[in-house]
């Protein structure tokens, strides 16, 4: 009888061995404070110092109540978990406000920063979110569901996720909308004349 023990693939040993990479990349949690937390871009960093290299960890991290809130953050560390926290602190920070009608934005808006150039532009209802790379993950977060975008220029996630912050920070409100119960009815009454009339 042969009695060899069937192998085992290699899969099952790199499924292990894979299960605490530092890659976060696109991974999202709630926060306790409501708001939405999404990592967009981890890179490992080098700085050269007296004595060699520097290595560090940089994280680009969006976070969204998907209400109108939205901010992005930055923050470096020598960890991966730390660099994420400095960068979620980043984040609140700079919250800005985005003005939302119709699940939409209320007007276009072009964006330069840098080498970046964005077009957003409001859609209809039931278009969903066409954007990439990092405006799709700012978009979502800040509660937009129907709009179009177009990247052109750099493919820098950093810069495009500046740009889109600057492009929703300058949108303009939409004027209110005055509701016809709300109009108060003039009346024709004329001025009284106080003036006394001369005789002739």
């Amino acid at each position: 009888m042969n009695n060899q023990k069937p192998a085992i693939p290699n899969n099952q040993f790199n499924k292990g061995r894979n299960a605490g990479s530092n890659n976060r990349e696109g991974r999202s949690r709630n926060s306790e404070s409501g708001f939405e937390e999404k990592v967009i871009q981890v890179d490992r960093v080098s700085r050269t110092v007296k004595g060699g290299k520097r290595m560090r960890f940089r994280a680009l991290v969006a976070i969204g109540n998907r209400n109108g809130r939205v901010g992005v953050g930055i923050g470096k560390a020598q960890e991966v978990i730390l660099a994420v926290q400095k960068a979620v602190s980043d984040a609140k920070k700079n919250m800005i406000d985005v003005p939302i009608k119709n699940d939409t934005i209320p007007h276009d808006v072009n964006i330069e920063y840098g080498s970046s150039k964005i077009i957003l532009r409001p859609a209809r209802a039931g278009t969903s979110i066409i954007a990439g790379s990092s405006v799709r993950v700012i978009l979502e977060l800040s509660g937009i569901k129907n709009i179009l975008s177009k990247i052109l220029g750099s493919n820098n996630k950093i810069n495009n996720a500046k740009a889109t912050i600057y492009g929703l920070q300058s949108l303009v409100k939409p004027k209110e909308e005055v509701k016809p119960e709300n109009i108060k009815e003039k009346t024709n009454e004329t001025p009284k004349d106080n003036k006394t009339k001369s005789k002739k």
